[in-house]
């Protein structure tokens, strides 16, 4: 079965619809993702009805901290990445494809995986681990048999996706974490191998979808770390998003092409959360190191609606109403 998104163009080229590299691709050739390819003049996805993991995770380990907060959510992966991220924390799956020609994992069809969700008492699907993007027809599939037995769809994504795919994904997602690597055309270019201009673009028009949003930004120090550009990420936040939208500042671990950069230090970590907590987001998270900011407190009172252990969750209030002021919180809290 041909893959979605793709435009002929002469001489049995193929332009890829699916992200903003919008590749062109003769046959014979993959594109950058490295799963979906040209196959003597047509559109195929090497990925379609693979996945290379597949569990129940919290909720907040993807990470979104006001979606049905203490739940379990079922989550999906497959291979492949439209990003070329040098600091990549899965570039097994991620990169494989592209770099070794080789995609490991196995069938899955959306009936297995909606009913594994149910069986494991997940409310919700999350598409995590590599970029959900490039396995858009098993995403999409799963999450309209999904919405149709209640479980919300959630992505874990880079954002770089292309108007059309995120047309089409729009009334399949209730809610996504999207990672702002950094603030800056230049970190996108040489340490992701992309833009930032679409990922911006991108996350206003799922605030207009009405999506749930939160934003991730991995911190390397001495890269994407500086106090301007932090601040300009969190207006943008604030601005663009809404200041109600969690940003979480998370701790990058030496891995891929760059072993030799040290982790992020839990200082580093809490000067970024003051950083947007000064420039008026309301919520502010610290991730991937033990360090205090994980919990949610009201914004009115300061009082803890939700106190947070690593994965464990102590909810104060299961409706989304502060215990102490009765302020209403951002989120969704029931479906």
């Amino acid at each position: 079965m041909e893959s979605m998104l793709w435009t002929r163009l002469t001489d049995g080229r193929l332009c890829c619809g699916l992200c903003a590299h919008a590749c062109v691709l003769s046959p014979g050739q993959r594109g950058r993702c490295g799963v979906r390819c040209n196959h003597e003049g047509h559109p195929l996805s090497l990925v379609d009805g693979l996945v290379t993991g597949v569990q129940s995770d919290p909720v907040e380990k993807k990470p979104l901290y006001h979606f049905l907060p203490g739940s379990r959510t079922f989550s999906v992966g497959s291979a492949g990445c439209n990003f070329s991220c040098r600091f990549c924390q899965n570039h097994h799956i991620s990169r494989d494809p592209l770099e070794q020609e080789r995609i490991r994992g196995h069938e899955a069809t959306p009936e297995m995986l909606v009913e594994a969700a149910l069986r494991t008492v997940c409310r919700s699907l999350a598409f995590t681990y590599n970029e959900p993007t490039v396995f858009v027809e098993l995403l999409a599939a799963t999450a309209a048999l999904g919405q149709e037995r209640g479980l919300p769809s959630l992505l874990v994504s880079n954002g770089f996706m292309s108007p059309g795919c995120l047309e089409l994904l729009g009334p399949l997602v209730r809610a996504a974490n999207i990672d702002l690597k950094a603030f800056s055309e230049d970190f996108y270019h040489h340490y992701c191998g992309a833009r930032l201009r679409p990922v911006l673009d991108n996350l206003v028009r799922m605030r207009a979808l009405g999506w749930w949003l939160e934003v991730t930004t991995l911190i390397l120090e001495g890269l994407n770390d500086g106090e301007a550009e932090l601040r300009a990420l969190a207006r943008f936040i604030r601005d663009e998003l809404g200041a109600d939208t969690p940003w979480h500042v998370t701790a990058f671990h030496p891995a891929y092409r760059m072993t030799d950069h040290p982790a992020t230090r839990a200082e580093t970590l809490r000067r970024c959360r003051d950083i947007g907590l000064e420039e008026g987001l309301r919520f502010v998270y610290t991730g991937n190191v033990f360090c205090a900011g994980g919990d949610t407190l009201c914004p009115q009172c300061g009082a803890p609606c939700l106190e947070r252990q690593g994965w464990q969750v102590i909810m104060r209030t299961d409706t989304g109403v502060c215990p102490r002021c009765g302020s209403k919180l951002p989120g969704v809290w029931k479906l």
